[in-house]
């Protein structure tokens, strides 16, 4: 056999009492999903991704938005691997990237970071609550000027 072939057969095993098409439906569904779960796309370990022998590259994230940067490279369809730095006190994460992606890479970066100023910018802005209820201390400092009632009783 040549590498070809022997690369396109697929041996599976199935423990049934009754051999029916259900069953082998159900046989080839678990190979598939086990074929797509092999297939390493993703998050996957720094191990595995240098193993590929394609390169690797890195760059560091914060703790904060992790899952923001996870959610984008995983929509981009970029193999990373996510190792957290131990000597420094703010958590700090490195991220290694496949060095063929670097294409991806720039959209995920670009996207990620814009991601990220704009959640910096939404904390320097104050809410509206906050500024209704200091507007409303203000308020209750000012004295109200009393209205005087005086009813005299008739007889």
């Amino acid at each position: 056999m040549t590498d070809e072939t022997s690369r396109d057969v697929v041996r599976f095993v199935i423990r049934t009492g009754k051999v029916s098409a259900k069953a082998l439906w159900k046989g080839l569904c678990a190979v598939v999903r086990a074929y797509k779960h092999h297939k390493q796309t993703g998050k996957q370990s720094v191990k595995t991704l240098i193993r590929q022998g394609q390169g690797a590259t890195s760059m560091e994230l914060s703790g904060e938005s992790l899952r923001t940067f996870k959610r984008i490279a995983n929509k981009y369809g970029v193999d990373f691997a996510i190792v957290k730095d131990k000597t420094s006190d703010p958590v700090r994460y490195n991220c290694f990237f496949k060095a063929k992606d670097m294409d991806a890479i720039t959209a995920v970066v670009k996207e990620y970071s814009d991601k990220v100023v704009k959640r910096e910018q939404r904390k320097e802005k104050p809410s509206l609550i906050n500024q209704i209820r200091k507007l409303k201390e203000e308020i209750a400092k000012h004295p109200r000027k009393e209205k005087v009632k005086n009813k005299e009783i008739v007889r």
